[in-house]
């Protein structure tokens, strides 16, 4: 009698050229991505006004582009609440969530250490090449 095995994950490195894990990192490590997560972190449900208000010079197309591939991958979660006009509100899903942390504690670290690197930028800029 054989044991039923599950079949191991597939395992994933960034690292190679062809890893479908680069494309996640793609939409994860661009800025409206990470401050659309941080923000329905922070806010819980929004809508798309209140995602837009919250976020500072996001364009209309790259919000919405923004929130079509978070919801493709799986990270936001879109309701729409048939009423005139319709209501549509988005939320983290628990992947979403899950990722929550990181996003924030970059976005925290960037805050913080923004003079340090405005400053880093100064004496680079003014040394000759």
């Amino acid at each position: 009698m054989t044991a039923d095995v599950a079949p191991e994950a597939p395992r994933f490195d960034a690292f190679g050229a062809h890893c479908p894990s680069r494309r996640l990192l793609d939409t994860i490590g661009d800025k409206w991505a990470s401050l659309t997560i941080a923000a329905l972190g922070v806010h819980g449900e929004l809508r798309y006004s209140q995602l837009a208000a919250t976020i500072e010079g996001v364009s209309q197309k790259m919000l919405t582009q923004t929130l079509r591939n978070l919801e493709r991958d799986g990270l936001v979660h879109r309701r729409v609440t048939p009423s005139v006009p319709v209501r549509v509100d988005y939320s983290l899903t628990d992947l979403g969530r899950s990722l929550l942390a990181v996003v924030c504690e970059l976005k925290e670290w960037a805050e913080l250490h923004m003079p340090a690197v405005d400053a880093a930028r100064a004496a680079y800029d003014a040394t000759p090449r």
